[in-house]
């Protein structure tokens, strides 16, 4: 009996693949990817992330506190690069292009430092009219509502509380004789007034921040895009970008790789920078 059930399993599993007629079908094996198809796929993929990386988004490392507790020293973002550039006719229906607003956050390329990539937050665009008192920002006549910014020492600074009341000087840590030159020219009612094609920028922890109350407008040219998200944040020495040395990278790089797990912040892993 044992060997008849066997048997009759046996033809099922047989008679599976023959059709109404008593005819056997084949059956369909999908055709395996050859060597060169495989290769082919992967230069796509690579290609298409080459591109995403060089032209849309960009990888950056916060540098300083100036943007606490926004953005935190070791933080890296990936910035947008496209957001903000001119539009153009073939890409435009198809990327979010907008001009900068008021209380954005944007990298750009330092007006005094060649080289030197800053993030601040957009204080002012231009038109407004900009001034502090005991800290507080007013623009066009309003004081803002400023959820974001920190006031982390007590100590107090006419020239940075003030601004522009106080003149600059080196005793109030403006080393920008430019800027020195410029900023009277701008001052109108108590008032700094953003020129044409340029942004009054600062950091959110207002107290350290080295801004435009410093070294003076961002040109438009200067903006290279918006931080978007953190994809990983790692807890870094404050002088660390000051590092410079083969030795020094190499160091922190085996620090790195030593306390990934435990010095990681994996509470902000994919946080969206606001």
């Amino acid at each position: 009996m044992a060997n008849v059930l066997k048997k009759e399993k046996e033809e099922v599993i047989v008679n599976n693949n023959v059709n109404k007629n008593g005819k056997e079908e084949p059956v369909d094996e999908k055709p395996r990817e050859t060597t060169v198809e495989f290769l082919a796929s992967l230069a796509g993929v690579l290609v298409t992330g080459l591109f995403i990386i060089t032209f849309v988004l960009q990888a950056f490392e916060i540098p300083s506190s100036s943007m606490e507790d926004t953005l935190l020293i070791g933080d890296h973002v990936f910035v947008n690069r496209e957001q903000f550039a001119p539009p153009t006719r073939w890409m435009g229906p198809v990327l979010p292009y907008r001009d900068i607003r008021r209380n954005d956050i944007v990298v750009f390329l330092s007006p005094e430092e060649q080289g030197l990539f800053v993030v601040k937050r957009i204080i002012g665009v231009p038109g407004d009219r900009i001034h502090l008192r005991d800290g507080a920002v007013y623009r066009n006549g309003e004081k803002l509502v400023e959820p974001y910014a920190e006031h982390k020492l007590a100590n107090y600074d006419p020239y940075r509380d003030d601004f522009p009341a106080v003149p600059p000087s080196e005793m109030y840590n403006v080393r920008n004789e430019k800027w020195a030159q410029e900023l009277p020219l701008h001052i109108e009612g108590g008032d700094i007034v953003v020129p044409p094609d340029s942004y009054f920028a600062m950091g959110d922890n207002r107290d350290v921040s080295y801004d435009s109350r410093y070294w003076g407008f961002i040109p438009r040219k200067n903006v290279i895009g918006r931080p978007m998200f953190v994809y990983w944040s790692f807890v870094t020495p404050a002088d660390q970008y000051q590092m410079r040395s083969a030795s020094d990278r190499l160091g922190f790089l085996a620090h790195i790789i030593i306390h990934f797990f435990d010095q990681t912040r994996w509470s902000r892993t994919l946080r969206i920078v606001r």
